[in-house]
């Protein structure tokens, strides 16, 4: 796909689109506007810049709907946002309102490696038996303050039983 740099205005744009067209088939501005909570004619500005790219099928007063190269780039401003998202809920424990919050702004910084390498972590997190979920709680209670050097041991030594018991060889 041809490198386009596009504004974190239009990538939301895009995201809101994409989202209403797997809701209802097509968007219109009143729901883009609506999405984003901006005025219908900063809507009408937005779709004309877009359609000028090539990225949306748009005539005034009709409906909206993505072409080809706009829907690649908005699955990936998806795929960032749903990155950061999981991140922060699963790994960092953030309150899925501030996480929602805080991805929406930080997605469009997100570099694909590093996309790639959240996704990659909290896969790792999930299957290594000397981690996952139990790490995750771990690190809840450390950020709730409950977490002392005692508990950190009595932690791993759970551990260390479980990867005895499923047979899996530690180091």
């Amino acid at each position: 796909m041809e490198n386009l740099s596009l504004s974190a205005s239009m990538e939301d744009y895009l995201e809101a689109i994409f989202h209403i067209v797997a809701e209802k088939r097509v968007a219109r501005g009143k729901d883009i506007a609506a999405s984003l909570r901006v005025h219908k004619s900063s809507v009408t500005a937005a779709l004309r810049n877009l359609a000028e790219n090539k990225l949306i099928n748009y005539t005034p007063y009709d409906v909206v709907t993505l072409t080809p190269r706009g829907a690649a780039l908005a699955q990936d401003v998806v795929w960032r946002h749903e990155a950061l998202l999981n991140f922060f809920v699963q790994v960092l424990t953030i309150e899925e309102h501030l996480a929602e919050e805080v991805a929406c702004r930080m997605e469009h910084a997100l570099p694909r490696l590093i996309g790639d390498r959240l996704i990659l972590f909290c896969d790792f997190l999930e299957v290594c038996p000397l981690t996952g979920k139990k790490l995750i709680l771990g690190f809840q209670h450390f950020c709730d303050g409950d977490l002392t050097q005692k508990n950190c041991e009595h932690c791993l030594s759970l551990c260390l039983e479980d990867v005895t018991k499923n047979g899996l060889e530690v180091g």
